[in-house]
């Protein structure tokens, strides 16, 4: 857990909202989903680190618990809809298809939760975390509805300073290359040469340029090591855009559930 359950939270609709909610100071940090371990990335996240001046200061990795969700005294039989996030919904798909409801996708996992009591959708459900039932006065009708067990979700921390070396770090950028042969092998190359590991790389559209790509790359390491300051200084040669998203101390896998998928 990056924070203390003390902590004050500011909910948002939109992820577009969270960012600029870090931006405009009305909080000091924003907590972003960034890939989910069945589903992939998500994507608008991505888009938006290259819309802002915002760092990614840490990561949290949560292990995905979905709960089935209703009003108190409703019997899952009676359900004739389930409302949640679109990747709770996809990543509870079999469960959902055994169960034979209608699915309708809602903004967030507990905001379907809040949903049911606030307009008494008495033979609705929603697929949320534990957590949202007992904040809501929801009733449980069943645990780890979700289709794979090892289900976990990266979330990023935003802010709008750059966390300092820790020693377990991990550092995020993006880049794009020129459009010839060996221009992307050349660069990461500038990585392989200095022994520096790689966790992901993913290409994402440049948009408004077709069929050219935005690579954005993890790999170990604070953006102030030696290695790392001198591998970053080499990319700058071989690409025609770089930007480093943050360094961040990098997060253990949790058994806590998800708020937000």
């Amino acid at each position: 857990m990056f924070f203390e359950r003390s902590v004050g939270t500011k909910p948002c609709r939109t992820l577009k909202q969270v960012f600029q909610s870090v931006e405009e100071k009305s909080v000091d940090y924003g907590i972003v989903p960034a890939e989910n371990s069945l589903e992939g990335s998500v994507n608008q996240t991505y888009d938006l680190l290259l819309e802002t001046s915002l760092r990614i200061c840490g990561e949290v990795k949560v292990r995905v618990i979905h709960c089935l969700l209703a009003i108190p005294g409703t019997k899952i039989e009676n359900l004739r809809v389930v409302y949640s996030h679109p990747q709770a919904l996809a990543q509870c798909a079999g469960f959902l298809e055994k169960l034979d409801v209608e699915t309708i996708p809602a903004y967030d996992t507990a905001g379907s939760a809040k949903m049911l009591i606030e307009k008494q959708l008495l033979k609705a459900g929603a697929i949320a975390s534990e957590r949202a039932a007992e904040l809501y006065g929801l009733e449980v009708l069943r645990k780890g509805i979700e289709d794979f067990s090892e289900n976990f979700t990266r979330f990023f921390v935003l802010a709008r300073t750059d966390a300092l070396p820790t020693g377990k770090d991990k550092t995020s950028i993006v880049f794009a290359t020129r459009h010839t042969p060996g221009s992307l092998c050349n660069a990461l190359g500038q990585l392989a040469l200095r022994q520096i590991n790689l966790t992901k790389i993913e290409s994402r559209p440049i948009r408004g340029t077709p069929w050219e790509y935005n690579f954005f790359v993890d790999f170990e390491g604070h953006q102030k090591d030696p290695m790392i300051s001198e591998a970053i200084n080499a990319l700058k040669n071989s690409t025609t855009v770089l930007r480093i998203l943050g360094s961040y101390p990098r997060a253990e896998s949790s058994n806590g559930a998800s708020t937000r998928n």
